[in-house]
């Protein structure tokens, strides 16, 4: 199993990376002029929340003139004044507020209150339309890109990285970003916006009272920015390690069966319960820092809002201000150190997204080997294959050259068979020949023409494979077959089949061709497999065909039907046969016998097994003996 490696601490981003990182939102750009609408709504609605403390504060002042006059008329009524005298002091006492009484004034204020709520919950709903279409729409167009940009990437690129972490890029990373955009983002924005509408108007309230808020202010600012940088590692460190469990799912759920054969689920369990207790300390590690941040804040905040409210109430007694004013100074405040309080924890959602963005990133800035737009270009070859003076190392492993000079020729229509020992380079010269590896010296020429001429996909378009180890896909086995031409009619499947010898158990299933065959063919032998497999291959009728050891898992009755549909499909193309069990290749026009990156051996059967000490005949001595 490999090794868990500790992520390295990443340094403080700096601000190229944060642009490059940001790069990713150029998938809004389609969709800009929603974006730009919901984020007018946005500023617009958190503008319009600063009046509601003001409406308040209208409505208390207001309502105070009111409250005098029904608190001395309770006054009045409780005293031991004569009826008489109590009716004429409740008119006195009404006369004189009736000129401070403005019904009409709390009703409009509380109407203007109601249309304001109208507007802020208007403007909120299309703003979280917007932002989700806007977010919907781009995390889409990025999966895709990604989807595509890692599914066209050479071969070396999914042999340096485990499947677990391409899949936790597709989904984690893309979801940390859909979360930033959709709500977020939003709240970021909201919490900038209510500190710079709010403050202004808390000066026109009290000067004195507004210092207090600007003595706390930029301490809870630059710590906010601070500790954003700060857990921003932390959390990258939790990602990493998020996705190395993911690849642990994946890896043992894939392979159950070999976990089972092995009676290894315990161990897996251990595995997979040691890299989540990482997770968990991790995230524990960062809660323990967040947790310290925010306690700061509602102490900081929340104690200068009650020293505010003790400042507030004597400057109250003294005239200075009204009650109004001080509900409306304290609502602002409050809004204020709400904003603060959250922006910390914005700032911190914020600073994973620049660091999805970034691996995101890094996988849309690899170099392609291929394009989606070419899937319908082709060139059609005749199938001469001549390998000259080609040298190869393995890009991990370049000190190592496993090829020095290799040469051979190949004509048109000809069964080439490669023997050799495990390690020879038997399948790397099939990868060689399909471009899946780039050479460091020599040529391979199909037709004549460099392989590196040709344009990958057109040139690919005429290579079939039947490999060893099928790999059948989870859907169906119509589905399965037209996987090598997926403009195929009915007719053609169905022709495909009989070719390869499976049309007989495929219409012994109940639903034909529409037989669901489950994760990786699990629901079919292997006979059967490797028969599908072929009717693949037939259909996409390949002029180059390559069979890796196609036979060598199989039953004595399960390897005649193949055989018999292998050589249907051999007729008219140029053949490449790997094997290790050589009575299959006795039928080759030529065998290739490479030992040590070269070909050390070249002729047919009967040639190659009369030559003494031969590594053909010596081979072949081998597998008799162990017959």
């Amino acid at each position: 199993m490999p090794e868990t490696t500790k992520t390295p601490p990443k340094k403080l981003i700096s601000r190229k990376e944060m642009i490059d990182a940001l790069k990713i939102y150029r998938f809004i750009l389609p969709y800009k002029w929603h974006f730009i609408v919901g984020m007018l709504f946005l500023v617009i609605s958190s503008g319009i929340v600063s009046v509601i403390p003001g409406g308040f504060g209208e409505l208390v002042d207001a309502a105070a003139p009111a409250k005098k006059v029904i608190g001395e008329i309770a006054t009045t009524l409780k005293s031991n004044l004569p009826s008489a005298d109590k009716l004429v002091k409740i008119k006195t006492v009404v006369d004189a507020y009736s000129s401070d009484i403005n019904p009409e004034k709390l009703k409009k204020i509380g109407f203007l209150l109601g249309i304001v709520l109208l507007i802020q919950a208007i403007l909120s709903f299309f703003r979280i339309y917007l932002f989700e279409y806007v977010s919907q729409n781009a995390m889409a167009a990025i999966r895709r890109a990604l989807y595509e940009k890692i599914i066209t990437l050479p071969i070396q690129f999914f042999e340096e990285n485990r499947v677990g972490n391409l899949t936790s890029r597709i989904s984690s990373d893309v979801s940390q970003l859909q979360d930033s955009l959709s709500n977020q983002l939003a709240f970021f924005v909201r919490q900038l916006v209510l500190p710079i509408v709010c403050i202004p108007i808390l000066f026109t309230v009290s000067r004195n009272l507004s210092f207090v808020i600007l003595a706390v202010l930029p301490v809870l600012v630059v710590s906010a920015v601070l500790f954003g940088r700060f857990i921003r590692k932390i959390s990258r460190r939790a990602q990493d390690k998020l996705a190395e469990s993911n690849t642990i799912v994946e890896e043992t759920f894939q392979s159950a069966d070999m976990v089972k054969a092995f009676t290894n689920e315990a161990y897996e369990t251990r595995r997979y319960s040691g890299i989540n207790k990482v997770v968990a300390a991790i995230g524990m590690e960062a809660a323990k820092y967040r947790a310290g941040f925010v306690s700061f804040i509602i102490f900081a905040m929340f104690g200068a809002i009650v020293f505010i409210v003790y400042a507030g109430l004597n400057e109250v007694a003294s005239n200075s201000i009204t009650m109004g004013d001080l509900i409306k100074f304290f609502v602002l405040t409050i809004f204020i150190g709400s904003s603060l309080a959250g922006l910390s924890e914005s700032y911190t959602v914020l600073q994973k997204t620049i660091g999805a963005s970034e691996r995101i990133n890094e996988i849309l800035g690899e170099h392609s080997e291929t394009m989606v737009d070419d899937e319908l270009l082709t060139e059609p070859v005749k199938g001469n294959v001549e390998f000259k003076n080609v040298n190869f190392s393995y890009p991990s492993r370049k000190d190592i050259k496993l090829f020095s000079d290799l040469s051979f020729k190949v004509d048109s229509g000809q069964k080439i068979a490669l023997v050799g020992p495990s390690g020879s380079g038997k399948s790397t010269v099939i990868k060689l020949l399909s471009a899946l590896y780039p050479f460091e010296g020599g040529e391979i020429l199909i037709d004549g023409k460099d392989i590196r001429k040709y344009n990958i996909t057109a040139l690919r378009k005429n290579f079939g494979t039947v490999p060893q180890d099928v790999i059948l896909f989870g859907g169906t086995i119509r589905e399965n077959i037209a996987y090598g031409k997926s403009t195929a009619t009915e007719e053609e499947i169905n022709e495909a089949a009989r070719k390869a010898y499976a049309l007989e158990f495929i219409n012994s299933f109940p639903e034909g061709l529409d037989t669901v065959v489950g994760e990786r063919g699990i629901k079919l032998s292997g006979g059967q497999k490797q028969r599908i497999a072929i009717a693949r291959a037939i259909l996409r009728d390949p002029k180059i065909l390559i069979l890796d050891e196609a036979t060598s898992a199989l039953d004595s009755e399960s390897e005649k039907l193949v055989k018999q549909a292998l050589d249907e499909l051999m007729k008219n193309r140029t053949t490449f046969i790997i094997a290790h069990r050589l009575s299959t290749i006795r039928q080759a026009d030529v065998i290739l016998v490479i030992n040590k990156g070269k070909i050390v051996e070249q002729g047919t059967h009967n040639t190659l097994s009369t030559m003494e000490r031969g590594i053909y005949s010596n081979l072949l001595k081998l597998q008799y003996d162990l017959e």
